[in-house]
């Protein structure tokens, strides 16, 4: 399989979880994942984590892309990663979260089953590399 078909396989859901109104930073990923040659769906703002659950299994996606600046995430990612939990859906989605999330809060995130936490300044090559290495084959 050659890697332009590889990417075109990996199916990402960019997802915006809580009363975060800024989306800008996930705008930004969505489009680089696009560039790159995933397939993205964008949750659009203020999804309940019930919501995005439902998006990620009945698109069947790779890929999870948290987007969270609110401050929430130590409640919201668990109630994801639950939910994913609940479908039997954990084990084959890569999860991310991306925003200002302090470093102290990362390994209760890591604990939960998000696989990499990508800050601010955190370069989108960086990004699309670790979803290119570490997206679930099909």
């Amino acid at each position: 399989m050659s890697s332009e078909q590889e990417a075109e396989s990996i199916r990402c859901l960019v997802a915006k979880v809580g009363l975060d109104g800024h989306d800008r930073g996930a705008h930004v990923i969505a489009r680089a994942f696009r560039d790159a040659g995933f397939e993205v769906i964008y949750s659009g703002l203020h999804k309940s984590p019930e919501e995005i659950v439902q998006a990620a299994v009945q698109e069947d996606v790779d890929v999870l892309g948290i987007s969270i600046l609110s401050g929430a995430h130590d409640t919201l990612v668990p109630k994801i990663m639950n939910g994913l939990e609940e479908y039997g859906a954990k084990d084959d989605t890569l999860v991310l979260a991306g925003g200002v999330i302090p470093d102290e809060d990362r390994e209760g995130l890591k604990d939960e089953g998000v696989a990499a936490i990508f800050g601010p300044g955190t370069s989108i090559e960086e990004t699309i590399e670790f979803v290119r290495e570490n997206a679930p084959e099909r």
